[in-house]
């Protein structure tokens, strides 16, 4: 009997860059707040954006509770880190596939020193994880009128 598999590009490419995550996690472990070192299982999608004011992130979070996420800011790197856990049941269920990812999760932002640290804010609603930064008085763009 001939079985067909469906090619797919952008699984092969997700498989292979879960490949490679795992080779640099082995050589290059990262670290999660004050538990000493612990390597991340998966990482949030993030897109970063700045205005004059402030810089924005966003990390994809689906599935999570804001109970679930820790952010820590110091000397400059901002991190966010947490875990998706497995659902247990009572029911043992025989998985066919599993796609999503689930265990621990970290991600480090170098910030600009020109930053106001005290002002920063987070906030979590529908799995989407929006982190304002907000830029020192210094480093905004000014307008120098010419005489």
């Amino acid at each position: 009997m001939t079985n067909l598999i469906r090619f797919s590009p952008t699984s092969d490419m997700r498989r292979l860059q879960r490949e490679i995550d795992q080779v640099f996690d082995t050589f290059f472990p990262t670290r999660n707040g004050d538990n000493g070192s612990e390597s991340a299982v998966w990482s949030p999608r993030v897109d970063l954006s700045e205005t004059d004011d402030l810089y924005l992130i966003h990390l994809d979070l689906p599935g999570l509770r804001k109970e679930d996420v820790e952010i820590n800011f110091q000397d400059g790197q901002l991190t966010v880190s947490g875990e998706r856990r497995l659902e247990e049941t009572e029911e043992q269920h025989k998985y066919v596939r599993v796609e999503r990812s689930y265990g621990k999760f970290f991600r480090s932002f170098t910030l600009p020193k020109l930053v106001n640290a005290d002002k920063i804010q987070a906030t979590f609603e529908h799995g989407e994880l929006t982190i304002r930064v907000p830029k020192a008085e210094e480093s905004k763009p000014r307008r120098i009128e010419v005489s």
